[in-house]
């Protein structure tokens, strides 16, 4: 008579643990959730219209997700190069410069956004030289951009760099070996590598920015039509008591911010297909 040999496990069997996880991401987002749907329902189509398409919320619409998208792909570029110089290169001051990456995690995001004005604003350390130049970058979209670039940056970089510690640098040679220019060895060895990675990071950075509020709020200027951001609309619609209002143009964001995530994480699932089938 033969038994099977099953391997102990540290956790519960399957459906414990998957109880558990239905559970747990009930309480922490489903629920949540159905109450936003919940209180928009109570708006007939005429008014959830009304709400979520007017002038100043569709000026926020393009400033918000305009300049989440203008921030995650400056930070993908950026956040590329500044994780390969922490993987490929050691200098003086590197564990320092690895602990700044982080900063934007632990720094309040109010904190942020007071320091950066500090910095930029006509009279601040940076603007003060740049404003007499015609160049502005407090209380208008480009202080906004600059803020969400600021707390996306470590999700680029800490997503890419174990991937870099990772690959193999003996392909990188034996691309040189064979003739390969440093532009053909990056985009035919490395890029491929890191190409989910990147998408991973720019999805999260993209997704941060989305919903950010307190870094921004401070250096933005909240001028309608101009620089206010969506969160700034629905907290407007909240201190009016327009509870459904607010909930409305939440829901309309909920679903762009998820179809977008949706097309991305497609778009790295067809990207490591791709590489697993060129290797």
């Amino acid at each position: 008579m033969s038994t099977t040999y099953r391997p102990a496990r540290v956790l519960p069997g399957f459906n414990i643990t998957l109880g558990f996880t239905l559970t747990y991401l009930s309480l922490i987002v489903l629920i949540p959730l159905s109450a936003l749907l919940f209180k928009t329902f109570t708006l007939t189509w005429d008014q959830f219209v009304a709400a979520v398409t007017g002038p100043r919320v569709m000026a926020s619409y393009r400033l918000t997700f305009g300049a989440s998208l203008i921030a995650a792909l400056v930070n993908v570029v950026f956040g590329l190069l500044v994780a390969w110089v922490l993987v490929r290169y050691d200098f003086f001051g590197k564990k320092v410069v690895d602990a700044l990456v982080d900063l934007p995690f632990a720094l309040p995001t109010a904190v942020a956004g007071i320091s950066l004005t500090a910095l930029l604003a006509g009279n601040g350390w940076i603007g003060q030289y740049l404003e007499p130049m015609g160049i502005k970058l407090a209380f208008n979209p480009n202080g906004v951009v600059i803020a969400l670039i600021f707390i996306g940056l470590p999700f680029v970089v800490r997503t890419v760099q174990p991937v870099l510690e990772d690959a193999e640098k003996e392909l990188e040679e034996a691309a040189t070996c064979l003739g390969a220019t440093r532009w053909q060895t990056f985009t035919r060895v490395i890029f491929p590598s890191i190409a989910p990675a990147l998408l991973t990071g720019f999805a999260m950075a993209f997704a941060r920015a989305i919903g950010e509020y307190g870094s921004v709020i401070f250096i933005a200027g909240n001028m309608p039509m101009v620089s206010e951001i969506t969160p700034l609309i629905i907290i407007s619609k909240l201190e009016q008591y327009d509870y459904a209002g607010a909930t409305a143009v939440a829901v309309v964001m909920l679903v762009i911010s998820f179809v977008l995530l949706l097309v991305i994480n497609a778009l790295q699932a067809w990207q490591c297909s791709r590489t697993g089938a060129a290797a």
